[in-house]
């Protein structure tokens, strides 16, 4: 096996990981976006979650009535209000911290109504805040909700989502000012409800049962999160959206087609459990206490033609009796997947220099809440690489900038690698004649050959796939970063230069478009639209692995010269669509590579062929062009 060979399974194995991300990971489903965006068309909101009261064993406290529930069904014919006029309907409690801006709704005691202060929809810093939470009425609900379940044979009321509650003290609810509710149900039960916040994305929520009655009640504490209506994912395979959670000490990731055909989960008496329902970069979860035993579920219902979800968690009941109190707490995340704020995890976070990043995984000691983040199944490679990206970053105040840095790092360290790869190759270079000797000695006989080869490899200590490695190499560091640009909101909306405004964003030029000049979207013409973007940054990478493929001999093999020369014209397209960042990382990968692999092979003594395939090329180019004249002169 020669280099060339050596050199061609490296690329059409690169090529074919590239071919799966490609078709897994990139490619948009807009089938699936066209089904869910119709699912969501609908003018009623959802109906509730209702569930049958489990048995209870002998000798065990009453079960629930019924488990917590969402909204009850409205009547078809009444129309979505808008979110703003769902909000307006209704008495409200101002929640406002540096980071968060909604409200609490008096009635029924729900977060449903959040936008996160610091993102935006698009680079404009004038456009639109994010909104994660929406009340039951507007499009797209989406809210949490805490309180209390009877059990089975309580006829006392419990507060529910019709409930009005009474607002005592500040009408704000802020870092420095806690907000408190209070609810009589005019039959001796009097519940309050304590709610504060820090200056990032976490709610306490303490609620307390005051029994004036003359007997004794027995309550279940409970805490969901519920969203109507399918939500509308990336639709890509390397990103987890939908519920998620560490239960019974171990990840569960279930999408939104998994919940509908299983309709619920249980996760019987869990400790050290949290879980929610998570986006690309936002998400809404519930952490209760570390030591707390929880029944934890995960549903899905369709009410009419609206799917609705939910995850909830049903704590140890509390018999309270006459003339005592009852408690029990709750935590609620909704916010950005800020690393810095979710936490690093793996024990990283315990390292000196990255206490920064303990967030609210170390903060409140929970179970491994890093995991929110999806960071894949190579978080050993995935993580460190976020952080140099990250420290780097803090350094230079430009992600762009700190990725180039961060792969010229990589090189030097792998340096001692790719000395020993090329140095191989260029060994292979020097027995070429003897290689083509053995070929014309033994045509017919193949085995004979490879014998013959490997013997002389041997003698010449040569390894015969040692080519591949400098590739190969790159292949884990080319995922992590892919990874890193794809899930973490930090590089979300992080600009480069010129019109580079997003690195988490494919590159928006077009050649196609002549770059702007021509008023038309081709990406919008049926079947072949989406083969029809194209920009500058892509076209720039594909140049550079052109110089790439003619730094080595030209195969004589036709079939061979043929996947080098179209090999640099299919990734240009197929990384058309990949993150900015990622495309200016290979294009700058593949200009240190043509740098390093010339400098180790001219010190090893083998002949660098870019000149003078570049040389042969051109007076390919010059003679087909004469050929041609002398064709039109005739």
């Amino acid at each position: 096996m020669n280099d060339t060979r050596n050199t061609i399974l490296a690329v059409v194995l690169s090529g074919l990981v590239l071919l799966v991300w490609q078709y897994f990971y990139v490619t948009p489903v807009e089938k699936r976006h066209a089904d869910q965006a119709a699912q969501t068309q609908v003018v009623n909101p959802p109906a509730a979650q209702n569930a049958t009261p489990s048995q209870a064993a002998p000798g065990t406290p009453p079960a629930p009535q019924a488990t917590p529930n969402a909204s009850p069904p409205a009547q078809s014919t009444a129309p979505t209000l808008s979110r703003e006029a769902a909000v307006a309907a209704t008495a409200r409690v101002k929640i406002d911290t540096p980071s968060l801006l909604g409200s609490i709704a008096l009635r029924g005691g729900r977060i449903d109504d959040l936008s996160l202060k610091q993102y935006r929809e698009t680079v404009d810093p004038t456009s639109p805040a994010i909104v994660l939470l929406s009340p039951s009425g507007a499009p797209d609900p989406y809210y949490a909700e805490f309180g209390w379940v009877p059990a089975s044979g309580v006829t006392a009321k419990i507060p529910d989502q019709n409930t009005v509650w009474t607002q005592d003290g500040s009408d704000t609810l802020t870092p420095q000012t806690p907000v408190n509710l209070r609810y009589d149900n005019g039959e001796g039960l009097v519940f309050h409800r304590s709610a504060s916040i820090d200056d990032r994305y976490l709610f306490t929520i303490k609620d307390t049962v005051e029994n004036r009655s003359g007997a004794a009640v027995t309550l279940y504490p409970y805490a969901l999160i519920s969203r109507h209506g399918t939500p509308k994912v990336a639709g890509y395979y390397v990103l987890h959206e939908g519920m998620v959670g560490v239960l019974g000490d171990k990840l569960q990731e279930v999408t939104y087609k998994t919940i509908d055909d299983k309709k619920a989960l249980e996760f019987p008496n869990v400790t050290g459990g949290w879980f929610g329902i998570t986006d690309k970069y936002w998400a809404a979860a519930l952490l209760p206490d570390t030591d707390a035993k929880l029944q934890a579920h995960f549903r899905s219902d369709l009410v009419g033609t609206i799917k609705t979800y939910q995850t909830d968690y049903l704590l140890d009941p509390q018999t309270i009796q006459a003339g005592g109190t009852g408690s029990a707490d709750a935590r609620l995340f909704a916010g950005a997947k800020e690393v810095a704020t979710v936490g690093i995890g793996a024990g990283l976070d315990n390292l000196p220099l990255l206490r920064s990043f303990g967030g609210y995984n170390e903060q409140l000691h929970l179970n491994k809440f890093d995991l929110l983040i999806d960071w894949g199944w190579f978080y050993f490679i995935t993580k460190p690489m976020f952080l140099a990206l990250d420290g780097l970053f803090r350094w230079v105040g430009n992600f762009g900038i700190a990725i180039l840095l961060l792969t010229a790092i990589v090189k030097l360290i792998f340096f001692p690698l790719a000395n020993k790869s090329y140095a191989s190759m260029a060994k292979m270079k020097a027995v070429q004649p003897q290689l083509t000797a053995l070929r014309e000695r033994y045509p017919d006989d193949k085995v004979k050959q490879q014998q013959e080869m490997m013997e002389l490899y041997k003698k010449e200590k040569i390894n015969p796939l040692a080519g591949c490695l400098p590739i190969v190499i790159q292949i884990p560091v080319f995922f992590s970063l892919y990874k890193v640009l794809f899930v973490s909101i930090e590089m979300r909306h992080a600009p480069f230069y010129g019109w580079i405004h997003d690195l988490s964003a494919p590159d928006p030029t077009n050649i196609f478009t002549l770059f702007g000049l021509i008023p038309v979207d081709p990406s919008q013409i049926p079947l072949f639209g989406h083969y029809l973007v194209l920009g500058a940054w892509p076209i720039i990478m594909g140049i550079t692995m052109w110089f790439q493929t003619k730094l080595n001999p030209t195969p004589p093999d036709p079939t061979q010269k043929m996947i080098f020369d179209w090999m640099p014209v299919l990734f240009t397209f197929m990384l058309s669509s990949f993150s900015a960042g990622l495309v200016i990382y290979w294009a700058w990968n593949n200009t240190l590579s043509v740098t390093q692999q010339s400098f180790i092979m001219k010190r090893n003594g083998a002949k660098i062929e870019l000149f003078d395939n570049l040389k042969a090329l051109l007076k390919k180019k010059t003679a087909t062009g004469s050929d041609l004249a002398s064709n039109g002169r005739r």
